[in-house]
């Protein structure tokens, strides 16, 4: 059985044509540092944009997803 790392899981998560935000990451993946994983994803080629939002608290975090 071969393991995939966190980088591998978001990618495919990614180009399944979800988006992610950090506390999802977190949750579905146990990734505690997205902004590394997508900064990886980016070295490798993938034209990841990010985009900000507010949350329902007022607290500003990124969402990514790939560019169609």
């Amino acid at each position: 059985m071969i393991m995939k790392n966190q980088t591998q899981i978001i990618k495919e998560h990614l180009e399944s044509g979800k988006s992610l935000t950090p506390l999802e990451a977190l949750k579905k993946f146990g990734c505690l540092r997205l902004s590394a994983r997508i900064w990886d994803l980016r070295d490798k080629g993938l034209d990841i944009i990010t985009e900000q939002f507010k949350t329902p608290s007022g607290k500003i975090v990124a969402k990514y997803s790939l560019k169609k």
